[in-house]
């Protein structure tokens, strides 16, 4: 660790084996946690490569718990997080959007690093059970239409992770990998991302696999359609900037998508919403993120699979997903 440590600091980048080993490293509890709090420090101060990234991400997937949920054709809603922006659980709503509107999902997240609320924080706290039991997890979709799947429950390689970067309090490159290790493997994937290097590294990682997929990243700095302005969107097919006009909705405030600043407040604004008593601008986001999940699942236009998640939003599909999810965790 210490000649790679002085390599990164030297500003030399390192090959994908190299950032596959040091994972694989990490999880083996081969390093002290000063050296490990070092190693993620490093990528803080300077932009990770598509080599580093790639490793990273293989040995992740390499070795998570995996869960095979292939039959079920799902897509994952996943946000990189580290935005800064402590906007409401958009992501999160929009998967109980997405699977009210009949697409299934694999949702794959994590408590809060960074930020005041996670996807996993608010679902727990509305008592929704965590799992990795293969039964469970398909009797979720079988009769919710989605399933959790809480990143620590999959990733035990990443224990020896987590206290440090709760005690670092910042987005780490871990954050740029939580999208890209989902266990299920799924099919689909609507993902977005706090720059647009990232962005960029995304598109060219997500070519390399057989995914039908949407990046996305709001210029204004949000890892999530936000509809306060333009937004860069890469696909399969296309390289496109998304205006909020497009869907037939108008530009939001700021103020208008921010989330609270404790997990009780997040999941009030949560149960809100999915009662479809979210303001104008909470529903049009929600619905707008939504749908390019349903139009990257179904292969549709991104009007259409919006037209799609406001009909199952605003006729309380989205809600009858939670209730049921929280009936069968009980």
């Amino acid at each position: 660790m210490k000649a790679l440590l002085n390599r990164l600091i030297n500003q030399e980048s390192i090959s994908s084996e190299e950032a596959k080993n040091v994972l694989v490293n990490i999880s083996a509890g081969h390093y002290n946690q000063s050296q490990i709090a070092s190693f993620l420090t490093v990528y803080m101060m300077r932009s990770i490569t598509l080599d580093e990234l790639r490793g990273f991400r293989d040995a992740l997937l390499e070795l998570c718990i995996p869960v095979d949920l292939n039959d079920y054709n799902t897509i994952d809603l996943c946000g990189t997080g580290g935005d800064g922006k402590d906007t409401f659980n958009i992501s999160t709503l929009s998967s109980f959007v997405t699977a009210g509107a009949g697409v299934h999902v694999t949702k794959h997240g994590n408590y809060g690093v960074s930020s005041a609320c996670g996807s996993s924080n608010v679902m727990e706290h509305l008592g929704i059970k965590f799992t990795n039991d293969i039964d469970f997890l398909k009797r979720s979709i079988d009769e919710a239409g989605i399933c959790v799947l809480h990143a620590p429950l999959f990733h035990p390689a990443m224990k020896n992770v987590a206290p440090i970067r709760k005690e670092l309090g910042v987005k780490t490159f871990f954050n740029m990998l939580g999208p890209m290790v989902n266990p299920a493997f799924p099919k689909n994937q609507m993902v977005g991302v706090f720059n647009l290097e990232l962005l960029r590294l995304y598109g060219y990682l997500y070519q390399e696999t057989d995914k039908n997929y949407a990046v996305v990243h709001a210029l204004d700095g949000y890892d999530e359609i936000s509809l306060t302005g333009k937004t860069k969107v890469i696909t399969n097919a296309s390289e496109t900037l998304f205006e909020p006009y497009e869907l037939g909705v108008d530009i939001v405030e700021q103020s208008a998508i921010f989330g609270g600043s404790t997990v009780k407040e997040a999941a009030k604004l949560f149960i809100k919403i999915i009662n479809g008593n979210g303001s104008k601008a909470q529903n049009n986001v929600v619905c707008a993120n939504a749908g390019l999940a349903i139009a990257t699942a179904k292969q549709i236009s991104h009007k259409e699979g919006f037209q799609l998640a406001k009909e199952s939003l605003m006729s309380g599909k989205g809600k009858e997903v939670l209730d049921k999810l929280i009936e069968i965790s009980k």
